[in-house]
Protein backbone atom coordinates (compact mmCIF):
# COMPACT_ATOMS: atom_id res chain seq x y z
CA UNK A 1 0.00 0.00 0.00
CA UNK A 2 2.64 2.52 1.05
CA UNK A 3 5.08 1.23 -1.57
CA UNK A 4 2.46 1.80 -4.26
CA UNK A 5 1.92 5.37 -3.10
CA UNK A 6 5.67 6.00 -3.15
CA UNK A 7 6.00 4.59 -6.68
CA UNK A 8 3.03 6.58 -7.97
CA UNK A 9 4.43 9.72 -6.37
CA UNK A 10 7.78 9.09 -8.07
CA UNK A 11 5.95 8.61 -11.37
CA UNK A 12 4.13 11.92 -10.82
CA UNK A 13 7.46 13.62 -10.18
CA UNK A 14 8.91 12.06 -13.34
CA UNK A 15 5.98 13.26 -15.42
CA UNK A 16 6.28 16.76 -13.97
CA UNK A 17 10.00 16.75 -14.75
CA UNK A 18 9.31 15.71 -18.34
CA UNK A 19 6.71 18.50 -18.54
CA UNK A 20 9.29 21.04 -17.38
CA UNK A 21 11.75 19.65 -19.93
CA UNK A 22 9.30 20.17 -22.80
CA UNK A 23 8.24 23.56 -21.44
CA UNK A 24 11.87 24.71 -21.59
CA UNK A 25 12.10 23.73 -25.26
CA UNK A 26 8.77 25.43 -26.00
CA UNK A 27 10.06 28.66 -24.48
CA UNK A 28 13.23 28.46 -26.58
CA UNK A 29 11.60 27.69 -29.92
CA UNK A 30 7.89 28.49 -29.52
CA UNK A 31 6.95 25.22 -31.20
CA UNK A 32 3.40 24.23 -30.25
CA UNK A 33 4.32 20.54 -30.26
CA UNK A 34 6.53 21.08 -27.22
CA UNK A 35 3.74 23.01 -25.49
CA UNK A 36 1.28 20.18 -26.14
CA UNK A 37 3.74 17.62 -24.78
CA UNK A 38 4.42 19.77 -21.69
CA UNK A 39 0.72 20.13 -20.94
CA UNK A 40 0.16 16.41 -21.51
CA UNK A 41 2.90 15.45 -19.08
CA UNK A 42 1.58 17.90 -16.49
CA UNK A 43 -1.86 16.29 -16.90
CA UNK A 44 -0.33 12.83 -16.44
CA UNK A 45 1.42 14.09 -13.31
CA UNK A 46 -1.92 15.36 -12.00
CA UNK A 47 -3.43 11.95 -12.79
CA UNK A 48 -0.87 10.15 -10.62
CA UNK A 49 -1.33 12.68 -7.82
CA UNK A 50 -5.09 12.09 -7.89
CA UNK A 51 -4.56 8.34 -7.75
CA UNK A 52 -2.23 8.70 -4.75
CA UNK A 53 -4.68 10.96 -2.92
CA UNK A 54 -7.75 8.83 -3.68
CA UNK A 55 -8.63 5.72 -1.71
CA UNK A 56 -7.45 2.43 -3.22
CA UNK A 57 -10.95 1.41 -4.31
CA UNK A 58 -11.40 4.74 -6.12
CA UNK A 59 -8.75 3.93 -8.73
CA UNK A 60 -11.40 2.72 -11.13
CA UNK A 61 -13.42 5.92 -10.88
CA UNK A 62 -13.85 7.92 -14.03
CA UNK A 63 -12.15 11.13 -12.90
CA UNK A 64 -8.67 9.61 -13.01
CA UNK A 65 -9.24 8.20 -16.47
CA UNK A 66 -10.64 11.49 -17.76
CA UNK A 67 -7.40 13.24 -16.81
CA UNK A 68 -5.40 10.52 -18.57
CA UNK A 69 -7.65 10.77 -21.63
CA UNK A 70 -7.07 14.52 -21.72
CA UNK A 71 -3.30 13.94 -21.68
CA UNK A 72 -3.41 11.53 -24.60
CA UNK A 73 -5.73 13.81 -26.57
CA UNK A 74 -3.23 16.64 -26.03
CA UNK A 75 -0.43 14.43 -27.32
CA UNK A 76 -2.39 13.45 -30.42
CA UNK A 77 -3.53 17.03 -31.06
CA UNK A 78 0.05 18.27 -30.87
CA UNK A 79 1.27 15.62 -33.30
CA UNK A 80 -1.57 16.26 -35.75
CA UNK A 81 -1.02 20.04 -35.50
CA UNK A 82 2.70 19.63 -36.18
CA UNK A 83 2.09 17.44 -39.23
CA UNK A 84 -0.63 19.65 -40.71
CA UNK A 85 1.39 22.89 -40.53
CA UNK A 86 3.71 23.74 -43.40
Amino acid sequence: MIATAILWSATAMGCATAGLFFLRFWRAGRDRLFLAFALAFFALSANWIVLVAAPVAAETHHFAYIIRLLAFVLLLAGIVDKNRRR
